[in-house]
């Protein structure tokens, strides 16, 4: 599915949630951590992991150590819920570390976003699972999913 809208604004209909929920899945999968951060306000709170960026130069920096450590990173994001300006998010995403070991990291997210559209707070949970590269589902090329290929429910995630 392409974007509903290029910045869909609150409150959510089930049509822009989902659309929003794409964008941030395409714009992830290009690890490019300037263009991401554009998603996010100027302010923008995050809570991931065990780290706490604030505002969008801390949120690339984050970024750009993210994807010198999750190398070949597969994102896919799933909308659970959404409410007038806020959306929650599962996802999964296959990446591997400089040895070669595969992992899955599993998540949820909770976003809150501002009356232009833009992300002020992601709040992030994630856990990682070592897995075999034979056990990987994310076999597209490198960037965005294409649209024919299966979420994280068709997957069984």
């Amino acid at each position: 599915m392409k974007y509903l809208m290029k910045f869909s604004l609150p409150p959510f209909s089930l049509e822009t949630a989902t659309a929003k929920v794409r964008k941030a899945e395409d714009d992830w999968n290009t690890r490019n951590p300037q263009l991401v951060a554009l998603d996010y306000t100027e302010d923008s709170r995050w809570r991931n992991r065990i780290e706490f960026p604030v505002g969008r130069a801390e949120i690339i920096a984050f970024l750009t150590r993210k994807w010198n450590k999750e190398l070949n990173y597969r994102l896919i994001k799933e909308l659970w819920s959404f409410n007038g300006n806020r959306i929650a998010v599962r996802f999964a995403y296959e990446w591997h570390d400089d040895s070669g070991q595969w992992f899955r990291s599993y998540g949820n997210e909770n976003w809150e976003f501002s009356a232009n559209g833009l992300n002020k707070r992601r709040y992030a949970s994630i856990n990682d699972m070592p897995i075999s590269e034979a056990e990987r589902k994310y076999r597209w090329p490198l960037g965005r999913r294409p649209d024919h290929y299966p979420g994280l429910s068709e997957l069984g995630l």
